[in-house]
């Protein structure tokens, strides 16, 4: 099915893809052949990293190769196959196993060279190439900054000899030759369905770094049975998996296509790679948002009301023919990890993003809006906070991923994150946004009814650990306001320990508010009022019935109860502000009708 779906997706974008079996590759030298193929000159095209923008990229032959006698790629090589240049040592010296080895290397190449010009026909580069590698084994004077795995081109005038159609024809033959291995197959291909000859390897794996992974980067090959032990019935390589030729190259063509693609490519922090494509050439909109870093609120909301206001995705599935594909990869040496493969309708992976996003948006008090967070936010919300940021790299190993499974399949997140997230909140004594939404997530993806949680205030909830978290956060309001200046808050004492037991610890801080309120008494009566009368309300909900200690769900339910609370005094706050700035013009505007009447 994976590989199905990768050669669908590979016919729609067949004009985006490389030839058959060729890979984008930086370019370090150039050969330039005269027209008459009687001479040549070295081009220097080298540029370091720090130079991208002056790097000569293309794609250009390209299958994958091992063994004691390394077969030459046609046209395009190293400099040990294009211009016979041995691997020297560190210290400069070359061995003369080396020698030989460059020797037989450059031997091969021209004897591919040629064998192309010769069923060129009379094209005239294929002509000077010719001449110029009948003459014998190249002798140039070479430059002293090549070496021998530095990639080497050939051009004749204008023209590169490797995008010309015949050389994409040539290699095409000579890779399948390579991979049907020693003795051609042919039979019906997995992929699609079709009797063809069959291939005995895999000719391409993914290229080297896009994976990213905990240990040294390899290339990753998507199928590889090296030994007996491996196969099923003692049978190596793909003798199994029956894949034709154009299928395999196909589908590894556009592996490579979307792991360099970064609006289809999410590649993980800590290691692997998601990449995701639709069935429909043009990318969903939705879909894009969700995998960039810092999605816009408009277009989230816009998400969420267009899920609540068409019909449901049952329904969509029979309207809609589009699909939504997503392949999760790891590395494990020098093979791919399939961790996950989605293949839903889009319409149901659209409905996904939004209760994901609905799941755990949170109210921001200052803006009364909700804020919603990108999925590195939420993974890195579980790390370390150092001074003004989370520290980088912090984050729990694979949480992201994690929850990003959880996102795509609409199913509860990794039950080790809200240990973990307890765990930094109590750590950090800290609060935030991105925490409160990860928490709320949690939550509300639990098959426990009471564990869901509005965005915003919930004033009718009786759930005891939820009161106690909006006590504790009535408590400190008193606090503050009796004591503005204070340096050490009740926050900063207690929250670990109310959370942990809250009914020692708030009724202790109950007791004590009364010296607050004998302050506010004398100093801000109105405010005294307002917030007697909220603790009170509160404090009569759950008096009889203060837990002794918290699970680690109703730990949960009182951080957020706490935020909700103190959110809301915020807001009453910017409210009673907003009153008093519009006071003035509000009392002038009924005397001047008054005048004018």
């Amino acid at each position: 099915m994976l590989l199905q779906r990768l050669t669908e997706y590979g016919d729609q974008i067949a004009g985006e893809l490389p030839a058959e079996f060729y890979r984008e590759k930086q370019i370090h030298w150039v050969l330039d052949i005269a027209a008459d193929g009687l001479s040549a000159k070295l081009l220097d095209r080298k540029a370091s990293g720090r130079q991208r923008d002056q790097m000569l990229t293309m794609p250009v032959p390209y299958v994958q190769r091992s063994g004691t006698k390394v077969p030459p790629y046609l046209l395009v090589d190293t400099a040990e196959f294009v211009l016979g240049v041995p691997k020297a040592a560190k210290d400069g010296s070359v061995a003369e196993k080396d020698r030989d080895e460059a020797s037989r290397r450059h031997d091969a190449y021209r004897e591919l060279v040629l064998r192309w010009a010769l069923s060129a026909g009379g094209e005239t580069a294929a002509g000077a190439a010719r001449t110029f590698f009948t003459a014998g084994p190249v002798a140039l004077d070479l430059p002293d900054g090549i070496a021998a795995k530095d990639t080497v081109a050939i051009m004749v005038g204008t023209c590169w000899l490797h995008q010309l159609g015949s050389a994409q024809r040539l290699w095409g033959e000579e890779v399948r030759a390579r991979k049907g291995g020693s003795a051609e197959r042919a039979g019906l291909c997995l992929v699609c369905g079709e009797y063809r000859a069959l291939l005995a390897t895999i000719p391409e794996p993914v290229k080297k770094g896009a994976v990213p992974t905990a240990g040294g980067s390899n290339e990753g090959q998507l199928i590889s049975i090296n030994t007996a032990a491996q196969g099923r019935e003692g049978l190596t390589q793909l003798v199994n998996t029956p894949v034709c030729h154009r299928c395999g190259g196909r589908a590894m063509a556009v592996l490579n296509h979307l792991v360099a693609s970064d609006r289809h490519r999410r590649r993980f922090r800590d290691d692997g790679v998601l990449l995701w494509w639709t069935k429909q050439t043009e990318p969903d909109s939705a879909l894009a948002m969700f995998f960039d870093d810092q999605p816009e609120t408009a277009d989230i909301e816009h998400l969420i009301t267009s899920m609540n206001t068409t019909p449901g995705p049952a329904a969509a599935h029979r309207a809609d023919p589009d699909a939504f594909y997503g392949l999760s990869l790891g590395l494990n040496n020098a093979r791919l990890v399939v961790r996950d493969w989605i293949d839903v309708p889009l319409p149901a992976a659209k409905a996904n993003l939004a209760a994901w996003y609905a799941d755990h948006g949170v109210r921001d008090g200052w803006t009364g809006r909700t804020r919603y967070f990108p999925l590195w936010q939420l993974a890195l919300s579980c790390g370390r906070w150092q001074g003004e940021r989370y520290a980088p790299g912090s984050a729990p190993h694979g949480l992201e991923a994690e929850l990003l499974h959880s996102a795509l399949h609409g199913t509860r997140p990794p039950v080790r994150a809200l240990p973990l997230l307890l765990q930094r909140v109590h750590a950090d004594q800290r609060v935030d946004p991105p925490r409160l939404a990860l928490l709320r997530l949690l939550l509300n993806r639990s098959p426990d009814p009471q564990d869901h949680l509005m965005p915003q205030l919930d004033k009718d909830s009786i759930d005891p650990a939820y009161l106690c978290g909006r006590l504790f956060a009535v408590l400190e309001s008193v606090q503050n306001e009796a004591l503005p200046d204070i340096n050490t808050t009740l926050r900063d004492k207690y929250f670990s320990a109310a959370v942990a037991a809250p009914s020692i610890t708030l009724r202790r801080l109950f007791a004590d508010s009364g010296a607050h309120f004998k302050r506010l008494r004398r100093d801000k009566p109105a405010a005294r009022y307002a917030l007697e009368k909220r603790l009170f309300e509160i404090y009569s909900k759950v008096s009889d019935d203060l837990p002794g200690h918290l699970t680690d769900v109703q730990q949960g339910r009182f951080i957020i109860g706490y935020s909700h609370q103190r959110h809301e005094d915020l807001a009453r706050k910017q409210a009673a502000k907003e009153r008093r700035l519009a006071a003035v013009p509000a009392q002038a505007e009924p005397a001047q009708d008054t005048a004018s009447a």
